[in-house]
């Protein structure tokens, strides 16, 4: 089988990649363009571990074939960071103790970024619904929530000065 050429906005940078078309998001992601910080849990869209923003909707990157990015804008965990500085969100997610072995984290952060981007002032049923694809064995939903809710007022706050 033959490569073909990928060509997608990755964290803001366009990227052009060569791979086999049945090869995932998740795969050029990890082993292409080296951006580790998504994770891969089940290889089947069952835990949410690499989640990924893919012009501005959360996907499952594991079910997402190359071919089907080709042009896409990507937001990985990596592309929360601006200059040396936690996206908000991370902070909060730190600070309200939403992770703990941290492998559920980097797609979590990704479904609810998603879900302030299109909901600033989400409800808790709206941040529940956001993360119901995103499986966490250690039980941090309730720091995850959190977070979401510091990080929504914080925009709120930002938003009214």
């Amino acid at each position: 089988m033959d490569e073909i050429e990928i060509h997608l906005n990755v964290n803001g940078l366009p990227r052009s990649i060569r791979a086999l078309p049945c090869s995932t998001l998740l795969e050029i992601l990890r082993d292409k363009l080296d951006l580790t910080g998504t994770k891969e849990g089940c290889g089947a869209g069952d835990c949410g571990a690499c989640v990924v923003l893919m012009d501005g909707e959360a996907v499952n990157a594991c079910l997402v074939l190359a071919a089907q990015a080709d042009g896409s804008e990507i937001i990985t965990v990596e592309g929360l960071e601006k200059d040396d500085q936690l996206h908000p969100l991370q902070h909060h997610f730190a600070e309200k103790w939403a992770l703990q072995c941290g492998f559920c984290t980097p797609g979590m952060l990704m479904s609810c970024y998603a879900l302030l981007m299109n909901n600033p002032n989400p409800s808790l049923d709206d941040i529940r619904e956001a993360i119901a694809g995103n499986l966490c064995r250690c039980g941090s939903y309730a720091g995850v929530i959190e977070a979401v809710l510091e990080a929504a007022k914080m925009s709120a706050e930002t938003r009214h000065d």
